[in-house]
């Protein structure tokens, strides 16, 4: 990361807590999804955040886009508090400055939509300017970015392979013109073969368009592959953070020893 790039998100001391009811005899409790963590994400970088699953990194990176409700802490874009202080029409600007790639290519794709209309609905909402033929340039180009044809635009989602479902998913992600994409384990269902594929197509866009990326997944390699910062979370606290070269060589959290011990080795 270049010093000189200003910060795009800032998240501090967020925490998202869920209440449950109690059973029989009553007694609910609050389980702690996330609870008080701090980071930021500065222009055209990419942070790993890392943990197991039930860590709470997911929960995360809903709570920044409000798919999540945020039961304290601030949300900064820019330096404005754009979760906690605003409605969610207030901040429907803002989705297209931070978007989000989903963990599952099949279940995040409306069946029924055909690859046009799941790519081009952003585009209706946030650039209600363009005319029909307009958006189905813009949505053929897309499709170009993220190597598929342009006459993919006219099938269902059926119709793909996994890796394709997510570069639909991806090119849907960059409709809007993001600055900032939250990748939400965007490859852990994928063969390992079309994981590479992604991964790479990723970079290339980051290199192209000046994408910063916070990257949630549970595969400590990829995310050293990709990341230039990394997040270690477990039990919805940061346990330790650093540079890819700290974290990987130099581990001092116990809980980071164990999720490193246990990548296997080739």
């Amino acid at each position: 990361m270049n010093p000189e790039n200003k910060t795009l998100l800032e998240v501090r001391d967020l925490k998202v807590h869920y209440g449950s009811r109690g059973g029989l005899f009553g007694g609910g409790t609050v389980v702690k999804a996330v609870d008080g963590i701090s980071f930021s994400v500065a222009a055209g970088e990419t942070v790993g955040l890392v943990g197991e699953s039930g860590s709470g990194k997911t929960t995360v990176g809903r709570a920044i886009i409000k798919l999540a409700p945020v039961t304290s802490g601030v949300v900064l874009w820019e330096g404005r508090d754009v979760v906690s202080a605003l409605t969610d029409s207030e901040f429907r600007p803002y989705r297209k400055h931070i978007q989000m790639i989903f963990q599952d290519p099949y279940g995040s794709l409306n069946p029924r939509l055909t690859v046009e209309a799941i790519v081009g609905e952003a585009l209706e909402i946030h650039f209600p300017e363009l005319s029909a033929s307009e958006r189905r340039a813009r949505v053929a180009e897309l499709l170009h970015q993220v190597d598929l044809k342009p006459d993919h635009a006219r099938r269902y989602p059926h119709e793909f392979s996994g890796g394709q479902r997510q570069r639909i998913g991806i090119a849907r992600a960059l409709a809007v013109n993001p600055r900032l994409i939250i990748c939400d384990e965007p490859v852990s269902a994928l063969d390992v073969s079309v994981q590479a594929q992604i991964i790479n197509l990723l970079q290339d866009l980051q290199e192209k368009l000046g994408l910063a990326y916070l990257f949630i997944g549970h595969d400590l390699g990829v995310v050293e592959h990709i990341s230039s910062r990394v997040l270690v979370m477990n039990g919805g606290k940061i346990v330790e953070s650093g540079s890819c070269e700290e974290i990987y060589r130099n581990p001092k959290d116990d809980y980071t020893k164990r999720l490193l011990a246990a990548v296997p080795e080739l």
